[in-house]
């Protein structure tokens, strides 16, 4: 029987896209057949909270990952390191698509993931190709290349179990309540009693990105931010978090926020450094600034909330008012001539 170099992890989509749903059915019965890799299906993985079996299961995955998901790579590597499931981020052949343009990806500033294991998460958008094959290779060429490193070593018998009992705490599932994962296609096709979960809204934090301003901490007033015993900022309350509101993402001066499932790239976890820019483009002929959009959405929020509107009397970020004292750009100047055309 063949060693399994790694785990590939199917996260469903949260709707019922036939498409999508047929795409998942392709991939999960090719990789059944592949004895070069274990395959399991979890829920979305946004939509799993801390205690559910999915998440739990995750957990107790071992050795190299592969996860296929309906997001950017960039948000699925940070959802599950914040759950608990780190490792380094895997390099993979496929390319998000932004119009035939090249994507410019700005080097890591944050202050990084912590307590990393020696093993590689490879996190894979399945909405970047509609064909099951892409995926496929690609997850063939990431197995060579692990079996041919000579640094990678090949894991025992023990160590490739898809699901390793751990040191469960109490209240956590037993380990026949994690088997059902195993059974791919009868998760797929709802024939395994998989716990429900529902659609959730909470931000993500990119690590690599973020270098700990607390601008979003000062900015949000909703209770969703909190300092870790590290002092570094995290999503404490992530069911605080107002649905559809990505106002935090927007005032982050490194893009290092990210939601998702929101309709805009940047937003949503794309890659290159759209998301920081100091104006939100497609707005730009209606002159509406990435913060004033912010602003105006952190208030449509706090009037639900029975609140009174702010403004910009309160959380402002002090390091995009300090923006003047910064080494002036194309976009200082852009400003400039707008300002004087008082549009």
């Amino acid at each position: 029987m063949a060693t399994k170099t790694l785990t590939v992890v199917v996260s469903q989509s949260p709707s019922k896209n036939p498409a999508k749903r047929h795409l998942e059915e392709e991939l999960v019965a090719a990789l059944m057949l592949d004895d070069t890799v274990d395959v399991a299906v979890v829920p979305h993985l946004y939509n799993l909270d801390s205690n559910h079996t999915g998440t739990l299961f995750l957990q107790g995955l071992r050795g190299h990952l592969v996860v296929l998901s309906w997001m950017y790579p960039r948000a699925s590597h940070w959802l599950l390191d914040r759950v608990g499931v780190k490792g380094h981020q895997g390099e993979t052949m496929l390319e998000e698509e932004d119009e035939d343009e090249e994507i410019e990806i700005p080097e890591p500033q944050g202050v990084g993931g912590v307590e990393l294991p020696n093993r590689n998460l490879y996190c894979l958008d399945l909405g970047v190709d509609s064909d099951p094959l892409v995926f496929l290779e690609e997850i063939a060429r990431i197995v060579e290349e692990l079996r041919s490193a000579a640094a990678v070593a090949v894991p025992t018998d023990e160590t490739v179990q898809t699901v390793e009992l751990m040191d469960w705490i109490s209240g956590s599932p037993k380990p026949e309540q994690l088997e059902k994962y195993l059974d791919p296609l009868a998760v797929l096709t709802g024939g395994s009693d998989i716990e429900p979960v529902k659609r959730r809204w909470y931000p993500v934090i990119d690590y690599e990105r973020c270098t700990n301003c607390m601008e979003c901490i000062d900015f949000c007033l909703f209770g969703v931010y909190g300092v870790d015993p590290l002092e570094r900022i995290l999503v404490e309350e992530q069911d605080n978090c107002k649905k559809g509101c990505p106002a935090c993402s927007r005032v982050c001066p490194e893009n290092a926020i990210v939601f998702p499932q929101h309709k805009e790239p940047a937003v949503a976890g794309a890659l290159g450094d759209v998301g920081a820019l100091k104006i939100d483009l497609s707005k730009l002929f209606g002159s509406v600034t990435g913060l004033d959009a912010a602003v105006s959405e952190r208030d449509v929020e706090l009037v639900r909330d029975g609140r009174e509107a702010v403004g910009v009397s309160v959380g402002m970020p002090k390091r995009q008012s300090e923006q003047d004292s910064a080494e002036r750009d194309e976009f200082d100047d852009l400003f400039d001539g707008l300002d004087a055309m008082d549009l």
